[in-house]
């Protein structure tokens, strides 16, 4: 369920009509050319989905869709 929410919301901010193409493995910057103003536009709106706050420099790190359910998983 995070996972499909997290793809949602990551293909909404970057305008990816495919969500399928998202896998856990998929890279933000490497896969879907995400810029760092992606990025944070990305992280508010995993903030607000999910009810938490991801310091900076938590979200520095995430470089896969595996690793931002990882970090809500945990901090939920």
């Amino acid at each position: 369920m995070i996972f499909e929410k997290v793809k949602t919301i990551v293909a909404d901010q970057l305008g990816i009509d495919e969500v399928d193409d998202i896998g856990m493995q998929t890279s933000l910057i490497e896969d879907l050319e995400a810029d760092s103003l992606d990025a944070v536009e990305i992280v508010m709106a995993i903030e607000d989905e999910f009810d938490i706050e991801v310091p900076d420099e938590d979200a520095e790190n995430f470089k896969t869709i595996k690793q931002i359910c990882e970090y809500i998983e945990e901090h939920m």
